[in-house]
């Protein structure tokens, strides 16, 4: 088994890619080359950060891949917001996303400050 399959932040980060194609497929047509797809990158950059950074040889380079992995959830939580502004998501989903992405963003955090101590 591949490490990151193991990772509870990874498993998590796949879980919420899936809400969020669910999520943009009510999305308006106009937006399938836009918004739609620039938000779908971005969550899909999470969990594949989090993979290529397990699958390295160093806690270091790990690390730098975690870095990237937080960079795309604060362009996801940037383009939920505009999706959220323009109409296109329900207070209620709004919400739901962004205490996923948060809980996500929490572990990515976690599990950094764990590696770097790891080096120490």
């Amino acid at each position: 088994m591949r490490p990151h399959r193991r990772l509870d932040v990874w498993n998590k980060s796949i879980d919420f890619v899936i809400n969020v194609y669910e999520m943009t497929k009510s999305f308006p047509k106009s937006e399938e080359f836009i918004l739609t797809g620039q938000l779908r990158r971005a969550v899909v950059s999470i969990t594949s950060n989090i993979a290529e950074g397990a699958g390295r040889q160093t806690k270091k380079e790990f690390i730098q891949f975690l870095h990237m992995a937080q960079g795309s959830a604060s362009e996801v939580d940037t383009q939920l917001e505009i999706a959220y502004r323009l109409g296109y998501l329900t207070d209620a989903e709004k919400s739901n996303l962004e205490n996923n992405l948060e809980n996500i963003s929490k572990m990515i955090t976690g599990l950094q400050k764990s590696l770097k101590n790891s080096i120490r």
